[in-house]
């Protein structure tokens, strides 16, 4: 029965630190000085993370990194770095610490400290770490193998973030995010971030959405106003199968 009742506690303990990180923050202090001229925001959901920057003032694009993280003892694999291609690879370790007064989550790196305010734990339907794995083309389904170059969408806290890159030649070739809805077969997108034109953002893209057997069905037509369908796997599950 002790051990039972140390068993339960272990699931639950790694369940409710999965849950304290799950969804989108925004970066509000740095090294105790707040954060100002630059929006920071950085989505948490099925381990792994992206972090996006841009000024505030003109919306141009800063940055961008990410990859997988561990919630038990907390460390981060970076597995995109569009600023410091040459971090790729590298393993993170910072000290932790949650204030569920503040709404709020402290990284404390070697070189800096970090306080980010939670924006959103919202989960829909969508809500997960994607990557596309599926595309039509002249009525006919491509399949695609995520490998080392992969494009990846991850939806968290009512916000949602691509990159596309390529985690072995450290090859960065884009990203856009913003927030979003999914609802009744709609998924909204309303773009506040994209590094190949900051003058996209500001625009809201409407698809069709459904997920069947797990996969996300994506359609509609894309900024450039080309029609689309695209199919993307769960992150996790994709690279499982490889």
């Amino acid at each position: 029965m002790k051990y039972s009742c140390l068993f339960v506690c272990l699931i639950l303990s790694f369940f409710m630190g999965a849950q304290e990180f799950e969804g989108s923050w925004k970066l509000v202090e740095e090294n105790g000085e707040p954060v100002q001229n630059r929006e920071i925001v950085r989505i948490y959901v099925d381990n792994y993370f992206s972090e996006a920057a841009k000024k505030s003032e003109n919306n141009e694009f800063l940055y961008t990194l990410g990859g997988e993280f561990s919630d038990a003892t907390y460390s981060e694999k970076i597995d995109f770095n569009s600023k410091n291609p040459e971090l790729i690879g590298e393993t993170y370790k910072p000290d932790v610490e949650f204030s569920s007064s503040e709404n709020t989550l402290t990284l404390k790196y070697a070189e800096k400290e970090q306080v980010w305010e939670k924006i959103s734990s919202e989960r829909n339907a969508l809500t997960g770490n994607w990557v596309i794995t599926g595309r039509k083309r002249d009525g006919k389904i491509n399949k695609m193998t995520p490998g080392d170059r992969r494009t990846v969408k991850i939806l968290a806290g009512d916000r949602f973030q691509w990159i596309a890159f390529n985690s072995a030649t450290r090859e960065f070739f884009g990203t856009g995010g913003g927030d979003y809805t999914a609802e009744n077969g709609k998924y909204v997108e309303h773009i506040d971030l994209f590094s190949r034109d900051n003058n996209r953002v500001g625009a809201q893209l409407e698809f069709n959405f459904e997920v069947k057997d797990g996969k996300w069905h994506h359609s509609g037509k894309s900024s450039k106003g080309d029609p689309i369908y695209e199919i993307w796997s769960a992150y996790a599950e994709a690279y499982q199968q490889n």
